[in-house]
């Protein structure tokens, strides 16, 4: 796969996610549709979205209820793409949201790997290419972001590094679509700075190639650590994402 062939192949998906066309994502102007469930979304989506925006670089898709379409076309008409995503602007978007008992709740980056990058990195500890049978045990505390408790089916494929037949270091996939399979990373906090998330990171990703997948990564925007990984092991920013959910589960969250 080329890269141009990754980015399409991840805006095919987005549009399925957002209820909407491919190309709004590359249009002159901001667009918003009304959201709707669809069973080739991506697995851990909560469909339909109250409000959700995604924005590949070019202009904005808003995937909405119907009850906020117009406030939502206002919001984006009046400041630059980028900045509906940051404070203070943002603020507006929360003051509308608020009206209807939701609040932002996730903002996340989003990487795919760059072809011209994406290798094999050295690591000084053995590296296993593992299966769900080999990975049924490690559904632990330590290892809660390679894989998912709440979503077992869909983990899929995992590289592990091992210390002897101890892991000290776990990348796990999820086959959270038809076309792309996600990336989550843990290393025990004595083994990290070594080079093993970045190891076992793009070794992951080169499986996941193999296999006819698109490989994808997920952070937080303030998870430098995370993203740091995504970088060093060959993944490029591709797209974010910013999704309200109802005040009643933030505040759930936040306890």
């Amino acid at each position: 796969m080329t890269n141009r062939e990754i980015l399409q192949i991840a805006m095919e998906q987005s549009a399925i996610d957002s209820h909407c066309q491919v190309d709004d994502f590359l249009s002159e102007k901001s667009t918003v549709v009304i959201s709707e469930p669809n069973p080739k979304a991506r697995k851990y989506l909560e469909l339909p979205f109250f409000c959700d925006l995604t924005f590949y670089g070019n202009q904005i898709v808003a995937s909405v209820a119907p009850e906020i379409r117009e406030e939502v076309e206002t919001y984006l008409a009046k400041f630059p793409p980028e900045h509906c995503f940051e404070t203070p602007n943002m603020h507006v978007l929360e003051q509308i949201l608020q009206k209807y008992g939701h609040k932002v709740c996730f903002m996340a980056e989003y990487f795919l790997p760059d072809m011209n990058l994406l290798r094999p990195l050295p690591c000084s500890y053995e590296l296993r290419v593992l299966f769900p049978q080999d990975f049924a045990g490690c559904y632990l505390p330590q290892w809660s972001n390679a894989l998912c408790e709440k979503r077992k089916h869909l983990d899929v494929l995992a590289v592990g590094a091992f210390d002897g037949e101890k892991l000290i270091g776990l990348a796990g996939c999820s086959a959270d679509c038809d076309t792309m399979w996600q990336i989550g990373v843990d290393v025990l906090p004595e083994h990290r700075r070594q080079g093993i998330a970045s190891a076992i990171t793009s070794r992951l990703a080169l499986e996941i190639v193999e296999r006819g997948k698109v490989p994808f990564y997920c952070c937080a925007w303030s998870n430098l650590r995370s993203s740091r990984n995504a970088v060093k092991s060959g993944f490029r920013p591709a797209w974010v994402q910013l999704t309200a959910k109802a005040k009643e589960q933030v505040e759930v969250m936040n306890q």
